[in-house]
């Protein structure tokens, strides 16, 4: 009943989180809920012994931590890392585009799309806009259309006899979704000022500067399989593990060990902005909690970081790409992601570490590693990893479809992930310090 309620829990936060700036808005309404408190960057800091905090940079990613004590740099931090993008369309500055007698949108193609799941779909559009008042005030806000407003038509196989021998997508050309026939005027600011009056009634005059906006598939997430075996959703590649990493926080807010989740913008184009894992977000926040220098480099010496991100499951339609003694199975526990040219910032010792602890709550570990003649992604570990040096492990649920509008994971696997990287905070040694 335990994992039927969480499993629902999970569904509910992937389809109210249709941009990254939707996801995080939802983590905190979570974390408000349950009583932490909201800092604000540009603001002074008085961090308390026995506090619950987060805070935010860009809308679009958070870091929310736990202070059962403030001498870090006796106790260092449990840390768990995810990511709140996901490949998507997203709306060009100038979308509007009427060809061949239909009303259309501009898109450019957001990290690594797998562009063809993305025909015939429901699509709506979601994401922030920044707005003018009239007392002459710039602010912003979210937006989500939910209805299905546009699709991207495939071709039919009478116009393209070789489609099923493998074809390729325009991503310029061939992937600007419909929004309707060109017979009646269109003009996209005053549909977007028409959605924001209608989420926003407040709000009175504004005049909009700017727009960040996604589309998304509006199909819900749902529970897949004869037994309900899989979890089948869009933008499982990365909210999966954002919820899995801020249900172990809560779960574990009462352990004495100080602890961060980390859930950052921009991973899927590389993590390099002020608000992406590989800029300054999570270091500016670990300084402003230990500011003295020496014990900082002592408080990061006694840490963790789990680097959470979705794995490869084993496909049964294509065995061959997988390393046969490296291929995961769904269902199977969570997977140890290991990668000698540090694409994956997993070692022996931290590998260890999880394996003991995965056993301890009673859940099996897997462990991938692409095949030799294959190229390997990469995570948030190995960024985070070299940027403040913190002993890092990357893991990861098993997958199919990763980066599809709609992947699949298994209905088992998040539950046991988040009781093991609770047990992961409220372990207090992970590692002894003795050398030989």
């Amino acid at each position: 009943m335990k994992n039927q309620a969480f499993n629902q829990s999970l569904l509910s936060f992937l389809h109210n989180s249709p941009t990254p700036f939707h996801a995080v808005d939802s983590m905190k309404a979570t974390l408000l809920d349950k009583g932490f408190k909201e800092l604000k960057e540009k603001d002074h800091w008085v961090i308390e012994e026995g506090g619950q905090y987060f805070v935010t940079r860009n809308a679009s990613s958070i870091i929310a931590f736990t202070t059962p004590t403030l001498n870090f740099h006796s106790s260092g931090w449990r840390m768990i890392g995810g990511h709140t993008d996901s490949p998507c369309l997203k709306l060009k500055p100038n979308a509007h585009v009427v060809r061949s007698g239909y009303h259309q949108l501009g898109v450019e193609i957001y990290g690594g799309v797998l562009l063809h799941t993305w025909l015939d779909r429901d699509l709506s559009l979601a994401g922030r806009i920044t707005l003018k008042l009239d007392s002459g005030e710039r602010i912003s806000r979210l937006i989500d259309f939910k209805d299905p407003i546009a699709v991207v038509p495939n071709l039919a196989i009478h116009l393209n006899r070789s489609a099923n021998d493998g074809f390729s997508v325009n991503p310029q050309e061939e992937m600007l979704p419909i929004l309707g026939l060109a017979k009646s005027e269109l003009e996209l600011q005053s549909v977007l000022m028409k959605q924001v009056r209608k989420q926003h009634p407040t709000l009175g005059g504004a005049e909009i500067l700017d727009f960040e906006l996604s589309l998304y598939d509006t199909q819900a997430p749902s529970l897949v399989g004869l037994h309900k075996e899989f979890i089948c959703s869009a933008r499982l590649d990365n909210l999966l593990s954002c919820f899995v990493g801020l249900d172990a926080l809560l779960a574990a807010k009462e352990s004495h060990q100080p602890a961060l989740l980390i859930c950052t913008d921009h991973e899927e184009v590389g993590s390099l902005s002020t608000s992406g894992a590989n800029g300054p977000f999570l270091e500016d926040v670990l300084q402003r909690l230990s500011p003295n220098p020496e014990h900082f480099v002592q408080a990061i010496n006694r840490s963790m970081l789990i680097s959470a991100d979705n794995s490869h499951g084993l496909h049964p339609n294509y065995s061959a790409k997988h390393d046969k003694l490296h291929a995961p199975m769904i269902n199977s526990g969570a997977v140890i992601k290991v990668n000698s040219n540090q694409r994956y910032a997993t070692n022996s010792e931290t590998a260890g570490i999880y394996r003991d602890l995965a056993k301890q709550e009673g859940y099996e570990v897997q462990t991938f590693v692409v095949r030799s003649d294959m190229a390997c992604g990469s995570t948030v570990g190995p960024i985070m990893a070299g940027g403040i040096g913190v002993p890092t492990i990357d893991i990861g649920l098993p997958t199919f479809g990763m980066h599809s509008i709609r992947e699949l994971a298994g209905s088992e696997d998040a539950y046991g992930l988040s009781k093991v990287l609770a047990r992961f905070i409220n372990t207090p040694v992970l590692m002894s310090s003795e050398e030989e």
